[in-house]
């Protein structure tokens, strides 16, 4: 029988990619290994598991509805169904190793494994671990982390390693001048990286609007994800604003290797797995946090990074009154800006997916043995 890993995860493309990630590393290492990945059909991993080439099994779980709701009544009954899936899934599949990237996608498969003594890891990615991770530390085999702070929210304490967040293979792979061709921008300019996220993000895009002076500027110019759901929008304003040929519009990108090749400056929310990437290209960044994270783990992610001297935060509700001026600072003075580059190399971990990728080989190996 061949060797098969499961992979758990997915909801939000925080938790999906960097379970692609490690499978992606493990095929390099393992080409004859086959990888599943179980999720839900309307959400992110649908479409772009199958698209990696990836089997793909779905299962009925879907996020906790905070507000009373029909919604919130029947998700007990969505876990305890989704456990059940889980455990016919896992027992036709018989996989060596399950691995659960954090998110409600990946509780009941990584559950059932546990019930079925299938070795375990987990994957955390933000600072403050999600729900999930909290629930399923003590159950799994390994628990690893990007965070050194998250081991103090974690009751286990062994078992517990620090390997980084798994990302792209291609980002921090691109040279410069191939972003600036790609992206068909000007070599000469500094570039500021805006990135919203799939959906774009609202505030961050007023803010960028309520200082149009900076796209005036002949030596700046800007690459700016609004989002699918913002880009109509902002690229209204800026054409009543007379915005020049500075502003390069998009509602998203999905290879960023290209973007962060060509940017100097990003600004950005303060998901785990943007930063990850951000720490990998060496670029310093003006962090916006999604003020209505669970637990608010991205301020938590972004002061990680503050500290260290390679991000500014500014407080979504500060972001209007601040974000111009953090800008005009950073893109005033490149001596800051090349300091903070330098910061941001210092906490990457570039090898996380192939470390990740080791230790469920590692695991397979045990498992075997055993």
């Amino acid at each position: 029988m061949p060797h098969r890993v499961v992979f758990a995860g997915g909801g939000t493309g925080g938790h999906l990619y960097p379970a692609l990630a490690i499978a992606e590393a493990l095929v390099r290492t393992a080409p004859e290994l086959e990888i599943t990945f179980i999720g839900t059909r309307g959400r992110i991993e649908a479409r772009v598991v199958p698209a990696h080439g990836f089997a793909f099994r779905p299962i009925w779980v879907s996020g906790f509805a905070r507000k009373v709701s029909p919604a919130a009544l029947l998700f007990p009954v969505k876990v305890l169904v989704s456990v059940v899936q889980s455990l016919v899934i896992l027992l036709r599949l018989r996989p060596a190793v399950v691995v659960g990237t954090g998110g409600y996608v990946c509780g009941p498969p990584v559950f059932a494994a546990t019930l079925l003594r299938i070795p375990t890891l987990l994957q955390e990615q933000n600072s403050y671990p999600g729900i999930t991770t909290r629930l399923l530390a003590g159950r799994v085999g390994q628990v690893h982390i990007a965070f050194e702070v998250t081991r103090t929210f974690l009751r286990r304490k062994d078992g517990v390693m620090l390997s980084g967040n798994p990302i792209r293979a291609t980002v921090g792979t691109v040279e410069r001048t191939d972003g600036m061709q790609r992206l068909r921008l000007n070599p000469a300019r500094t570039t500021v990286l805006v990135v919203g996220g799939s959906q774009g993000a609202a505030s961050i895009n007023d803010a960028l609007l309520a200082s149009p002076d900076l796209f005036e500027r002949p030596d700046v110019q800007f690459v700016w994800l609004a989002g699918a759901g913002e880009e109509d929008r902002v690229r209204q304003r800026l054409e009543q604003m007379g915005a020049g040929d500075g502003v390069h519009l998009y509602g998203y990108l999905e290879d960023m290797a290209w973007a962060y090749a060509a940017a100097d400056v990003v600004v950005c929310r303060a998901g785990a797995s943007t930063l990850a990437e951000i720490l990998c290209a060496g670029l310093p960044s003006v962090l916006v946090p999604y003020p209505h994270a669970a637990a608010d783990h991205q301020t938590l992610n972004a002061r990680a990074m503050a500290d260290a001297g390679a991000a500014v935060v500014v407080p979504d509700a500060e972001v209007r009154g601040r974000l111009g001026t953090e800008l005009r600072e950073i893109l005033a003075h490149p001596e800051r800006r090349a300091s903070m580059k330098i910061a941001a190399r210092s906490l990457a971990r570039p090898n996380a997916a192939r470390t990740l990728a080791e230790a469920v080989m590692n695991l397979m190996k045990e498992s075997h043995d055993g």
